[in-house]
């Protein structure tokens, strides 16, 4: 590695978005440091990014909500940008756990920054949701959508944490803001090494599919079939992880260049319904998912897909892979890490 090559902190390291996108970040030419506190991932995880890249990340255990650990992490590197992925992220639980989310997930952002103005380090990537658009008025979702409305708190906080980090911006111009509105990332890494592999009962979609197809969860529910949509079921904006992953380098890049406060949707601009996904994954992949029709889950809007135009004007970056690579690439993942 050069001696000069940037050093970025990556928080929620080992988290499914962070993990692919610190092997994105080593093979830019990146120095990548990690801290995790494994609250929904797994230490292996490491040892899986330097079997990809070759790279071992300078990693820390522990909770970014302790201002300790991230003194000391950056009185031992001269980092020059955070990505911060840290963050508890299941919509439902949200609901269930509204003082838990509000409490991590702003308390992590605010104690980050305080740390980071401390050391004079001004250049912050925040993953943010498109969640926080609420339930939109129209498709597709451009950033200049108004915001707001949000559904549950999991996406207050992502609105929230926005919003203090713009605040930030205005308090002191130095700070480069970048927020990344993520629609929904699925897939994984074509080693088969890295993909969504949740601590407990999955939230999302496609590790729910997963469960189901290689039988440890007896069929998949699908939460209403009663929305104004093409078949009655949630459509949403599938992007596959490593398209994601690469979208932090190119914000990174930008950062690094220029500070103010940008804002991307990444998504690929299409809208895929749960069942077409559903149908997608046992076409492609020759396995059986039983399902059934549920009642509408607390929270969840009919549609979502983004206008991802913005990001490919100013970034040069646009989502290259198909829904078939992300259920191929999502079940090839299980398959090279079954027990």
């Amino acid at each position: 590695m050069e001696q000069n090559a940037k050093t970025v902190l990556v928080t929620g390291a080992t988290g499914f978005i962070a993990s692919h996108t610190c092997v994105e970040l080593i093979e830019a030419g990146y120095k990548v440091v990690g801290i995790d506190n494994f609250a929904n991932s797994k230490p292996e995880v490491l040892n899986k990014i330097k079997a990809i890249t070759g790279v071992e990340i300078d990693f820390y255990e522990g909770d970014v909500n302790d201002a300790n650990i991230l003194k000391k992490i950056f009185s031992e590197h001269e980092i020059s940008a955070a990505i911060h992925f840290a963050g508890l992220k299941a919509v439902g639980e949200s609901v269930a756990k509204p003082l838990e989310y509000y409490h991590n997930n702003l308390g992590s952002t605010i104690t980050l920054c305080e740390v980071m103005r401390e050391f004079g380090c001004k250049n912050i990537i925040f993953s943010s949701s498109a969640t926080v658009y609420g339930n939109p008025q129209s498709l597709p979702i451009t950033e200049n959508f108004p915001v707001g409305g949000t559904t549950n708190p999991y996406g207050t906080t992502k609105l929230m944490c926005e919003r203090i980090l713009q605040d930030l911006h205005v308090s002191d111009n130095e700070w480069g803001v970048c927020l990344l509105r993520y629609f929904n990332p699925i897939g994984g890494h074509a080693s088969g090494l890295l993909g969504e592999e949740p601590n407990s009962i999955p939230n999302n979609l496609m590790p729910y599919i997963v469960k189901v197809a290689v039988g440890e969860l007896p069929k998949l529910n699908v939460f209403g079939d009663d929305y104004p949509t093409k078949d009655g079921t949630g459509v949403r904006d599938y992007i596959h992880v490593v398209d994601l992953a690469k979208g932090h380098v190119c914000a990174l890049k930008k950062l690094l260049k220029e500070n103010g406060v940008h804002i991307y949707n990444l998504g690929t601009g299409n809208g895929f319904s749960v069942l077409e996904l559903v149908k997608t994954f046992i076409e492609v992949n020759g396995v059986d998912v039983p399902y059934v029709i549920s009642p509408r889950r607390d929270g969840d809007i009919a549609a979502c897909y983004a206008d991802a135009s913005k990001a490919k004007e100013e970034l040069g970056w646009s989502a290259e892979k198909t829904v078939v690579d992300m259920c191929r690439d999502s079940w090839n993942f299980v398959k090279a890490n079954k027990k």
